[in-house]
């Protein structure tokens, strides 16, 4: 048994390091020839995707190339020093995690590579266990270290013990549609542009694109950039060096470089400043990004989906918004229909918020019954989805359903079915300026539904 266990053990860890390097992309950088084909073999067994370099000039042309995540950098070379050159891109904003190999054992020197930037430190000549576990450290050690910067920023955000949603619920035609739209473009790296009014699930809808992609592993990032001050917008999303300003006594990393791989949602993009707007039009074009005093560009691999709720092409016109920047998000438009216009899906959404309140403030849910029922579809909900969430938790905390601040009955003489029918049959059509096809849609009907109703009523 212990001799099972053992192989158990084994088993699970070899399993955990081919997890961790899989994703990984690695440069190596070393003047001798055998140290460099053995790393490069040992690293591409278990890594995405390794390259070398075999001096600083070869390295830095990859490094502007692509993104880099682990470097193994060799400290003594023909022309230049190896920790030296790793202290001027520290300084420039470089930030890929690095770890030093060297043949010579002092401490003054592994203390100079740690000030320097390097991530870990490793003596030659070297094992290829030696190697592999060293990388594994320095991308755990990475890894944790976005998180935690992720996790501060969404720590950040309003209502943070609410569940983030990652699917679009609903079965009305509307949101089908939307449904339909993302899953075309599920897995393209074209940024998107969310457009809709306040409350209506865009973040929603790009949670939903990104967890059904194959960057589903790696982060999704939100950023709403209303909430950011217009002179932090920038350093929050491209990172800063050390010194670029007063306080900054360290170099951070931006939070477009922590979601390496993954989706960064930039929420009411309309309200970015103008020196923002000509920054991420920058990073948009050359997918690269230059933290705030560096002067390295860094490689970026992320799927941008924008949203707003204003009019971007009236921004634009008005010269609020740049117009470089509206053709580079609006590739593809994604508009997220108002509650009002999904019928049924409303009352979905509220006996789910019913449960999931209920369930975090420790509350009994409340059963909806036929007259809220009737009054919730009847409500026009001016501010949507989040307004329905505060009425369904207002009505949790006080024990009923407070209908009076929903739109009242109409006071009106009922009307039949039938007039209610042709008058919206009607209100379509001339909508559609006489387009059946549309106002069938519009409905949710067939156009034969409609072709038989014009022609009974002589149209």
């Amino acid at each position: 048994m212990p001799e099972q266990d053992q192989e158990h053990g084994d088993e699970a860890r070899r399993d955990e390091l081919t997890g961790l390097l899989a994703r990984a992309a690695v440069l190596v950088i070393d003047d001798e020839p055998g140290m460099r084909n053995f790393l490069v073999k040992t690293l591409r067994l278990y890594c995405r995707e390794v390259v070398e370099a075999e001096d600083i000039e070869q390295a830095e042309a990859l490094m502007r190339q692509m993104s880099i995540d682990v470097v193994l950098l060799d400290n003594v070379m023909p022309g230049r020093n190896g920790i030296e050159w790793l202290a001027e891109r520290y300084r420039q904003g470089s930030i890929a995690d690095t770890i030093v190999v060297t043949a010579y054992a002092d401490l003054d020197t592994a203390i100079e590579a740690m000030r320097a930037g390097a991530r870990d430190f490793i003596l030659k000549p070297v094992r290829a266990n030696q190697v592999l576990n060293a990388v594994r450290r320095c991308i755990e050690l990475g890894q944790l270290k976005r998180e935690n910067a992720l996790l501060r920023h969404e720590l950040q955000s309003v209502d943070i013990w609410r569940r983030r949603r990652s699917e679009l619920i609903g079965d009305s035609e509307e949101i089908e549609e939307v449904r339909r739209t993302l899953e075309r473009v599920v897995n393209m790296p074209t940024p998107i542009l969310v457009c809709g009014e306040s409350g209506t699930g865009k973040e929603v809808a790009a949670r939903h694109l990104h967890a059904a992609s194959e960057r589903e592993s790696h982060p999704f990032v939100a950023v709403n950039c209303a909430a950011i001050p217009a002179d932090m917008l920038e350093i929050e999303l491209f990172g800063h060096t050390r010194n670029a300003f007063a306080g900054a006594e360290g170099h951070r990393e931006g939070l477009l470089v922590s979601a390496q791989g993954g989706t960064v949602f930039l929420d009411e993009i309309g309200e970015l400043s103008a020196a923002a707007q000509l920054a991420l039009t920058r990073v948009l074009e050359d997918r690269t990004v230059r933290p705030v005093g560096g002067e390295q560009e860094v490689p970026l691999d992320l799927r941008f989906v924008c949203a707003t709720s204003k009019d971007l092409a009236q921004e634009v016109a008005a010269g609020r918004f740049r117009e470089d920047l509206y053709f580079r998000v609006n590739v593809i438009e994604i508009k997220m229909p108002p509650l009002r216009r999904r019928g049924a899906d409303t009352l979905a959404l509220a006996e789910l918020f019913m449960s999931e309140i209920a369930r975090q403030l420790g509350l009994a849910r409340l059963e909806i019954d036929a007259t809220t029922r009737a009054a919730i579809l009847r409500h026009r909900w001016p501010g949507n989805i989040r307004e329905l969430l505060n009425f369904i938790e207002r009505s949790l905390i006080f024990g009923r359903f407070p209908l009076e601040t929903l739109a009242p009955p109409p006071e009106t003489e009922i009307e039949t079915l039938e007039v209610v029918e042709r008058r919206q049959i009607l209100d379509a059509l001339e909508a559609t300026h006489g387009n059946r096809a549309e106002a069938a849609r519009r409905l949710g009907v067939s156009r034969k539904t409609v072709d038989r109703k014009c022609a009974a009523w002589g149209i």
